[in-house]
């Protein structure tokens, strides 16, 4: 059977050092784009892009959400038929990409890498930030009736399945946004375990008290403004 299509979305704010990292760690064979989102950086990431075999999108407007829009939209023309979104802090471990495209082959319409399936290196998943994760995975089970173990930014979906949701977010509410609405939209979704390690530098979310507090008063907001308003 011929190889699904796959670009990979990957969104940078700050990320000299590590996105070099995590470009390297990509199993090349399996994807055929790769897409940096330099979201406004100043520590010349875009710079770093440039001599790297991907595609550079900036997009000045920060938020996370906006950046990965931003990556979509630079695919429109030619669009694969996977997207791919990770992070670029090196976090993630990008050799696992297969584990989430043998999961969409299988029949999977989204897959959503979980930290908490697989293993985290210590210090990697901050107290707040598990904290968050299972507040708003038990949250989404109780609105929606489907038990999601994470929000991890490692995921796949088709592309025809992404066009469905029509996303808006262009924050902290992008993943927990995609993960409900793909259950409003009856697609099927999947888990596989990934792992996880500390990121290069401080996270611009959880590493801060600011961040971690506007990150989750914006995730739970998504859900409850998803959920009641069905």
């Amino acid at each position: 059977m011929k190889p699904l299509s796959v670009a990979v979305v990957i969104p940078a704010l700050n990320e000299r050092i590590s996105l070099p990292l995590v470009i390297a760690d990509l199993p090349r064979e399996r994807v055929d784009e790769v897409i940096v989102v330099d979201n406004g950086s100043t520590d010349g990431t875009d710079e770093v892009a440039r001599g790297l075999p991907v595609r550079l999108v900036r997009e000045p407007r920060r938020g996370y959400g906006s950046a990965c829009l931003a990556g979509v939209a630079a695919l429109e023309i030619r669009p694969p038929e996977v997207l791919v979104f990770l992070d670029g802090d090196h976090s993630d471990r990008p050799e696992e990409l297969p584990a989430l495209l043998d999961a969409i082959a299988d029949g999977a319409d989204l897959v959503v890498g979980s930290r908490r399936l697989g293993t985290a290196e210590a210090g990697a998943l901050l107290p707040q930030a598990r904290l968050g994760n299972a507040l708003a995975c038990f949250l989404i089970r109780i609105l929606y009736g489907h038990r999601f173990t994470d929000l991890g930014p490692f995921r796949a979906i088709r592309w025809e399945a992404y066009r469905r949701l029509e996303m808006r977010d262009t924050n902290f509410g992008w993943t927990v946004e995609m993960q409900i609405k793909a259950l409003r939209h009856g697609l099927r979704v999947a888990e596989v375990p990934v792992s996880y390690r500390r990121r290069v530098g401080v996270s611009k979310i959880s590493g801060t008290l600011s961040g971690t507090l506007r990150a989750g008063w914006k995730i739970l907001w998504t859900i409850g403004r998803h959920g009641f308003g069905r």
